[in-house]
C-alpha cells in the first residue's frame, strides 16, 4: 500500500471527520462565537432589507449554518431569509436537508442547495450575468480546498451589499496545525486541491486588497491520546484527519510515522492533562466588511 491523499477516499474521510469532531471541541468553541460575537456582527447587515440572502460556502451537512441562520432570523425577525448553499458532496448535502427537516426556529427561511464547488459556482454565475447581491456570506473551514484563494475572496467581496460581511473560519497560526504542516507539509502534500493555509496568509491576502476586517481567536482542542496506543482505530482515523493521509498508519514510511507520533507529545503541539494529550486546535474567525 501507498500513501495516498485522504480526499480520495470519501467515506474514509467522513469517517475520520466525524472522529475528529467527537474528539475536538471545534464545533463547540464555533457556536460559542456564534452565540455570543455573531448578533453585534450581523446588527448591520439588514438595514430594513427582506429578503436577506445568506450565502453558504462548503456548508457540509449544516449544523454551523443552521445556528447561524438562527442568530440571522432573532436578529431579524420580520426579515424572510434565503439561503444558498455551495457543497460540492451529496452525502453532506442530504444530511443537511434532513437537519432542515428536523430543526425547528426556521420559519420564514428558504433554502436552495448547490452541488458544486465555490469555482463552479462563480463560473456559472459570470456565465448567467445574474449575479445577485448578497447580506451575509460565510466560508467555514473550506478555503483549503480552493485553488486561487486570493481570487476566491475578491470574486464572493464583489456581491456584497453594502453594509454586508463575509465571515471566514480557518485555522489560526497559533494552532498545532501550523507548526504540523510547516514541518512536515512537504512530506504529506498528496493532494492539489488541499492546501496547507491559516489565518495569517488570509489576513496577508486581505491586507495588501486593502479591505477591512476584524480577527477573533477561537480556542479549541482535540483529544489525540488514541493516536499513540498502535492499533486504536479512532487513533488511526485520527491520525488519517492529522495528516490528510488515507490509512497513514499503515503506509506511512516507518520513520515519518514515528516522528510525527513522538512530535505530538510535545507541548508545541499538545497540552497534557490528566494523562491525555490534548492537541492544540485553536481557529480564527475572520470577517471582513463590504
Amino acid at each position: 500500500m501507498t500513501m495516498r491523499s485522504l480526499l480520495s477516499d470519501n467515506s474514509r474521510y467522513i469517517e475520520s471527520f466525524h472522529v475528529f469532531l467527537k474528539n475536538s471541541t471545534e464545533h463547540q468553541c464555533m457556536l460559542e462565537f456564534i452565540q455570543k460575537t455573531l448578533p453585534g456582527i450581523i446588527s448591520s447587515i439588514g438595514d430594513g432589507k427582506s429578503p436577506l440572502n445568506v450565502l453558504s460556502i462548503g456548508g457540509g451537512s449544516g449544523e454551523i449554518d443552521l445556528q447561524i441562520l438562527k442568530q440571522i432570523r432573532a436578529t431579524y425577525p420580520a426579515a424572510a431569509i434565503h439561503n444558498e448553499v455551495i457543497e460540492p458532496n451529496g452525502e453532506q448535502i442530504r444530511c443537511y436537508q434532513e437537519h432542515v427537516a428536523k430543526t425547528s426556529g426556521l420559519e420564514n427561511i428558504t433554502f436552495t442547495w448547490h452541488q458544486e464547488t465555490s469555482l463552479e459556482y462563480e463560473s456559472r454565475m459570470k456565465s448567467s450575468k445574474e449575479m445577485k447581491k448578497l447580506n451575509f456570506i460565510h466560508m467555514i473551514q473550506m478555503l483549503y480546498y480552493v485553488k486561487d484563494v486570493p481570487a476566491t475572496i475578491g470574486f464572493f467581496h464583489s456581491l456584497l451589499e453594502p453594509g454586508a460581511k463575509i465571515l471566514i473560519m480557518i485555522l489560526s497560526g497559533n494552532s498545532g496545525w501550523a507548526r504540523l504542516w510547516k514541518k512536515y507539509g512537504p512530506r504529506l502534500r498528496l493532494n492539489a486541491l488541499c492546501l496547507f493555509i491559516l489565518a495569517p496568509y488570509i489576513e496577508e491576502i486581505l491586507n495588501e486588497a486593502g479591505l477591512k476586517y476584524q480577527s477573533y481567536e477561537l480556542p479549541s482542542h482535540m483529544d489525540i491520546t488514541d493516536c499513540f496506543t498502535e492499533g486504536n482505530k479512532n487513533g488511526e482515523l485520527l491520525l488519517d484527519f492529522l495528516t490528510e493521509t488515507c490509512n497513514f498508519s499503515k503506509t506511512a514510511p516507518l520513520d515519518l510515522k514515528a516522528e510525527i507520533v513522538e512530535d505530538l507529545k510535545k507541548p508545541e503541539y499538545s497540552e497534557m492533562r490528566g494523562g491525555r494529550y490534548f492537541f492544540n486546535n485553536t481557529l480564527t474567525a475572520i470577517v471582513i466588511q463590504s
